[in-house]
């Protein structure tokens, strides 16, 4: 039996502000990496360059939406992807 693809994101908060409500990292998965901002009281995400966006925007949003009250500015998480990029 093969086993699913996946691949391990690397997220890196570098900024939470709250008084903006506003996340800003750094995602990196296999040869890709991205900056993103997340305006959490919003619900939006913009995800730069737009090289490859596709491929994390949806899965990065989901990781912010459940992970939000644990995320702190300088810590770095990870998540997994069902899809091998």
């Amino acid at each position: 039996m093969r086993s699913k693809p996946e691949t391990i994101a690397n997220v890196n908060v570098k900024e939470y502000c709250f008084s903006k409500k506003q996340i800003h990292g750094v995602v990196e998965a296999s040869q890709f990496k991205w900056s993103f901002t997340w305006f959490f009281q919003k619900g939006l995400l913009t995800v730069n360059p737009s090289l490859g966006r596709a491929l994390i925007e949806d899965a990065l949003l989901r990781f912010l939406l459940k992970k939000d009250y644990e995320l702190e500015a300088g810590n770095e998480y990870k998540f997994t992807i069902s899809a091998k990029f």
